[in-house]
Parts: structure tokens; sequence; C-alpha cells
């Protein structure tokens, strides 16, 4: 068991340097929404500002915390008769992986356009640049030359040789959404519709992304897709909120889908708007192959605060103890003229 706690680890660390890049991922994906699709800027609502916390693998080494933040905001919000909206977002993300210290900073900007059809239907195009900077800290390393055949040896000295202990480089992508929402839109109803479905290519340059000297390593293009939605049940306080994630990043897949229960608390004033919507998201996801995913969501008006814990189930089982990682959400999302609209959760 400690032998492979101790091989556990170590593949882990080394694999955040020595392996094929892969990106950051949330439990709550549409909690990260320009991580997701640079399209979703201004999808749902005029301003959204939206931060996360996410800590993994505590049970077996020093943990991978990863935080982020965004920020969107449509340009012609107060504009009539417009055929489209016009929005931008920032972007920022921070991961510290391993006893290394392996740090990835990014942060981009991010530019869309959502082409209004008719009354429920619009179709975005979103695309960004970013600037990225990768650091490790190696004096903390354990490295796999330094296992003697039978457990780690801190005194064999590793030999591992770095250009720069940091360095940075340059990053673009795209992506393409559709949107359908039907009815008028106000939660005080409960007669929400709406499906997202979003297509996206991030790091379409493959930058440079190597320590190592003469190493090939490149940050590969990542292929995201999702499909969710509110669903609405009738003449109930309850709404369906199903959603399926796909990504794609060289030879690593990821799917994660499931579905939440959204329970009406307040309905809120309709005329007044003294009393706000107030709202309870239960959910369960599962990550393919990985984690089982219990998701809650409280929803007061514009503000939402969201949590997810991850349940391993993956061939690391052994050595997590089931402990996969847990997250944390707060989003803030300004609605027009005060009445709340469908949002996807």
């Amino acid at each position: 068991m400690k032998a492979t706690k101790i091989l556990t680890t170590m593949t882990m660390i080394l694999g955040s340097i020595y392996g094929f890049a892969q990106d950051v991922h949330f439990s709550q994906m549409e909690m990260s929404p320009l991580n997701l699709n640079p399209a979703l800027a201004g999808a749902n609502a005029p301003m959204t500002g939206i931060v996360n916390y996410r800590t993994q693998w505590n049970s077996v080494a020093t943990p991978f915390n990863t935080i982020a933040a965004s920020y969107d905001a449509r340009f012609n919000e107060g504009q009539f008769q417009k055929k489209g909206i016009i929005a931008g977002g920032i972007n920022f993300y921070n991961d510290n992986a391993g006893d290394n210290r392996v740090s990835t900073t990014n942060v981009s900007v991010n530019l869309a356009y959502h082409l209004i059809m008719d009354n429920s239907h619009t179709l975005g195009l979103g695309i960004y640049g970013a600037y990225g900077q990768r650091a490790i800290n190696a004096n903390n390393g354990k490295w796999a030359s330094q296992y003697d055949g039978t457990s780690y040896n801190s005194t064999i000295v590793p030999g591992e040789t770095f250009n720069s202990s940091t360095f940075s480089y340059m990053d673009a992508g795209a992506g393409l959404l559709y949107t359908y929402r039907k009815g008028e839109g106000y939660m005080t109803q409960n007669n929400d519709q709406v499906i997202n479905a979003g297509l996206a290519f991030y790091h379409v340059n493959a930058p440079s992304y190597g320590f190592i000297e003469n190493s090939n390593e490149q940050l590969h293009m990542r292929i995201s897709a999702f499909a969710n939605g509110v669903i609405s049940l009738s003449n109930s306080h309850g709404a369906l909120v199903p959603g399926v994630y796909f990504n794609s990043q060289k030879s690593a897949r990821e799917i994660l889908y499931g579905m939440s229960y959204r329970y009406t608390i307040s309905e809120g004033s309709k005329m007044t708007g003294r009393n706000k919507p107030t709202h309870l998201y239960f959910g369960l996801f599962n990550r393919w192959g990985d984690a089982v995913i219990p998701r809650f969501m409280f929803e007061w008006y514009t503000l939402t605060v969201g949590f997810a814990y991850d349940v391993n189930i993956s061939k690391l089982t052994d050595a997590s103890g089931a402990r996969g990682g847990m997250e944390f959400s707060l989003k803030y999302t300004m609605e027009t003229g005060g009445v709340s609209k469908a949002k996807i959760r």
C-alpha cells in the first residue's frame, strides 16, 4: 500500500512536467464559461462575474490547487432594434501542481458576436487571445531517478536539467455557440426552456510548453463540446437542468455528464420586485472513468454560490481513498431591467 501510494504520487508529479500538457478542468464547467467556450461571453446575461477555487488529491500528494476568475459583458445592451449582441470578456486562471509547484498562469481576452435570428434563437462566434506563463520549483521535486527499487531516496542526485524555471507563451482559439430560449424568460413563472450547445477549439497555435532541454512538448489543441439546458416542469416548483461536456486534448478524453434539479423556494415579486427569486440546485454528475460528483447550488436573484465534490472511482482509489477534490464557485449576474432571466446551471 505504501509503495503504491509512493508510485502514484511520483507518477502524478512527473506527469505534470514530462507528460503532454493538459488544461485545467472544473466539475462545475458551466461556472467557468470562458474555459468552456469563448463564445459564451455575453451569451446569457448583460454582465457576468465568476470566481472559482478547486483543490484535489490532498489524500495522495501535495494538493493540486486551481483558482480562476472571469468577467464578460455586452457592449450594445441598451441598443434597440439590434441585429446582434457584441460582447467581450477577460478570463484568468492559475494552477499549482504537486511538490514542484508547477505553476501555470493564463490571462485571455475574449470577443464574441451573437447573431439574433429571431426571438428564440441566437448563433454566436467567439475568439480569444491569451498570454500564459509557466514556472517550476525543481528543488522540491521527487524524480523517477530517485526511486531505488524499493522506495523514494532523497539522497540520490536526480540529474535533471532545465532550460529555465519559467517561460511564457502566446495562445489563441475560437468557438461557436447556439442558444435557444423559449417563453418570456421570467423565472417567477417557472416557464424556462433553454438550450445552449457549443463547439470550441483552444490552443490552435500549439505553443511550446516544455521545461526540459531539447523537449518538443507543446500545448496541444483542445476540442471542447457541450450541451446544457433548463427544462421547467409545468405546474410545479421544479426544473430539470441537464448537461453533457466533452473535452479532447491529444490522447486525453474527458466526458462529464449529469443533471441537477432546481427547486424554486421563492418566485419573487412579479410587479414590485420587492421579493427576490430564490432557488436551490441539487445535482449528480459523473466524469467517465474518474469520479462521481454530487453538486449543490444556492441562487438568490443575481448571486449564485456553488459547491461540488469529486468522489474518486478510478484506479487511483486505493491511494486516494475515493477522495478526489472539492470545488467552490461564486457568480454574480446583472439582469436587464432587474428582471431575472433563465440561466444555465
